[in-house]
């Protein structure tokens, strides 16, 4: 394969498709399970939405931010921070979302799978045929984003529709079925009132990532200094309001015992409001918002691997682009991890499994969204002096972002820290590796 410019304008992806790129990479795995995931909390759990969302709004308008004075940037979270702190820092913070991105598609798969189980049952109690399932969807999905990427955009516009019109529903309907005495006692972690709330922030921020997609793949962006923005804004407040709102619902309708054994809550609480019929068309619309999800973030992880290996920070083959101008050999290796990763998971329960990779993909994200809002300072500092307004305007969403950022990682817990950061540190032979490489490029004779 050789290297191709980017695609032309009409092949680029517009607001909406935009848009729907946030949207469908948020509003994925984390609305469905999550709230199995956080019944063992109680109430509580629905403050933890509320503290995710506004650190997930901070973090957006910091993105926008940012695509407004590096508009023409492709990578994102890479390229706001090797903007501001230079090769090394750039090079861990895309290292980091780069194994969020594949760990995120193996919990969106574990997702699916759940889903599927129920036109399925087989696949609830064979691991086998689970697996099977999950790598059919990784791959031909991999496949259609080899193709040209407003292919991808289009099936990402498609399955966002189906995926919202089925959480609507559920959403409003849900509030005239709902139990309130499910959300008492409010706090049943055992924790403070404010430790499970950073507890539950930690695992519904997994909900939130995809904050950030709209910047990634600048350069296939139609007008980006006005698109990127209004997407990355637009897409995490309408986000923001279906996950609140569907998971007070969810927790109303169904009791705690309930929820805390669902592997399929979303079709569980339609049952409840419409009967047993009602679990397939709402396990179908999880389907396909898993599909989407699954889609867009496997746009999003060739693209980032192809914004560092185009700066020669990353393998070369990462930056192959083929004949559609797609980095087709960067989404297949990412997509042979993912499978990995789902494959070594299996072992574990559904739910169990799920929370592991969402805290390990949060926490592998997390890293880049703190060195993301310090770069933010440092080049809003270089285009403009910080003085009066414009300290306020720069420092306070910054500052919001960074603590929060900050807050979640302690909230994901040692084992995840633990692990998540081995991750990270690992990526320093790779560095080394690449600067070994070049360096024997530019000097042939040694």
């Amino acid at each position: 394969m050789e290297n191709f410019p980017h695609p032309p304008k009409k092949s680029q992806l517009g607001l909406w498709t935009t848009t729907s790129l946030v949207v469908g990479n948020m509003v994925g795995a984390g609305f469905f399970l999550l709230p199995a995931a956080l019944a063992s909390y109680g109430g509580i759990g629905l403050l933890g939405w509320v503290a995710s969302g506004t650190g997930a709004l901070f973090l957006a308008h910091v993105f926008s931010r940012l695509s407004r004075l590096l508009p023409k940037e492709d990578g994102g979270p890479y390229a706001f921070t090797r903007k501001g702190f230079g090769d090394f820092a750039g090079f861990l913070v895309a290292w980091g979302y780069w194994i969020s991105c594949w760990t995120s598609n193996a919990a969106i798969t574990v997702s699916l799978v759940g889903s599927l189980s129920s036109f399925f049952p087989i696949l609830a109690t064979n691991a086998l045929a689970a697996v099977l399932t999950g790598l059919g969807a990784i791959w031909i999905l991999t496949w259609v984003n080899t193709l040209r990427i407003r292919a991808s955009g289009v099936v990402q516009l498609v399955t966002t529709i189906l995926k919202l019109l089925p959480l609507i529903a559920i959403t409003l309907c849900g509030f005239f079925f709902m139990h309130w005495h499910h959300f008492l006692p409010f706090n049943r972690s055992g924790n403070t009132a404010f430790g499970a709330i950073i507890a539950c922030a930690a695992l519904t921020l997994y909900a939130f990532l995809g904050v950030e997609c709209a910047t990634i793949p600048a350069g296939n962006i139609e007008n980006p200094e006005k698109t990127i923005p209004r997407a990355t804004m637009l897409g995490t407040g309408f986000t923001t309001l279906v996950y609140l709102f569907g998971t007070m619902s969810i927790m109303g309708i169904l009791s705690v015992h309930e929820l805390e054994h669902s592997v399929t809550p979303l079709a569980d609480a339609a049952v409840s409001i419409w009967g047993e019929h009602a679990r397939y068309w709402m396990a179908a619309g999880v389907a396909i918002a898993s599909l989407g999800a699954l889609n867009g973030w496997i746009l999003i992880q060739g693209q980032i691997a192809y914004a560092i290996a185009k700066d020669r920070l990353f393998p070369a083959v990462f930056e192959k682009l083929n004949k559609n101008a797609v980095p087709a050999s960067g989404t297949i290796i990412s997509s042979l991890l993912v499978s990995l990763m789902m494959v070594m998971n299996f072992t574990k329960g559904l739910v169990e499994q799920f929370k592991f990779m969402l805290l390990l993909s949060t926490l592998t994200c997390l890293v880049p969204y703190i060195f993301v809002t310090a770069a933010y300072v440092i080049i809003s500092m270089r285009r403009e002096p910080l003085s009066g307004k414009s300290w306020f305007r720069i420092l306070f969403p910054a500052s919001i972002a960074f603590i929060f950022s900050l807050l979640a990682i302690i909230g994901s817990g040692e084992v995840i820290v633990f692990w998540g950061f081995i991750l990270l540190l690992a990526g320093i032979p790779v560095y080394v590796w690449v600067l070994w490489k070049n360096k024997s490029k530019n000097n042939p004779q040694r």
